[in-house]
């Protein structure tokens, strides 16, 4: 199991496209992927989880893959939240 702590830097959070972003890339990795966010651990796989736990900007996740491609999975998760979505 691989994690990070992230900061939310995308001006509106983790609103409806980058949530559905975010966990239609993670989709594509085998790994269970996890967003710990205060006391909430949610499936990163899953948008509507996402949408529903109110990440905001300024917010500090933890992300947590666990399996054969944790490795890309956690990267590619670091990529996406620490590039902002491009700010969508």
């Amino acid at each position: 199991m691989v994690s990070k702590k992230m900061l939310i830097i995308n001006a509106v959070g983790l609103h409806l496209r980058p949530a559905g972003i975010f966990a239609s890339e993670m989709m594509k990795y085998n790994c269970d992927v996890n967003i710990i966010f205060g006391e909430s651990r949610i499936n990163a796989k899953s948008m509507l989880g996402i949408m529903v736990a109110g990440i905001k900007c300024g917010s500090e996740i933890i992300v947590e893959c666990d399996g054969s491609d944790e490795a890309q999975a956690l990267s590619r998760a670091d990529e996406l939240i620490s590039g902002g979505f491009n700010d969508l």
